[in-house]
């Protein structure tokens, strides 16, 4: 497919990177986005972050039962 990207350096910036849009109409429509966000609630944020660090902990003590096990098993066959 041969379809003009943009890059052919002669248009200025603006005009490639998505029409003809002044920085003042970017960050306005940034802050109209921003304010439909729904963002989360205090309790919902601490608990996927007690989640997290549950997990985080979980995941390592795994890692270290693994650890545990192959080195039990390497010294039990390699010599």
């Amino acid at each position: 497919m041969n379809r003009p990207t943009g890059g052919g350096g002669t248009q200025p910036r603006q005009t490639r990177a998505g029409g003809n849009v002044q920085i003042k109409d970017f960050v306005r429509q940034l802050v109209a986005e921003l304010k439909r966000v729904t963002w989360p609630t205090r309790d919902e944020w601490v608990s996927a972050t007690v989640l997290v660090v549950a997990l985080v902990v979980l995941v390592g003590f795994f890692t270290w039962l693994v650890d545990l096990g192959f080195e039990k098993i390497f010294t039990l066959f390699g010599h």
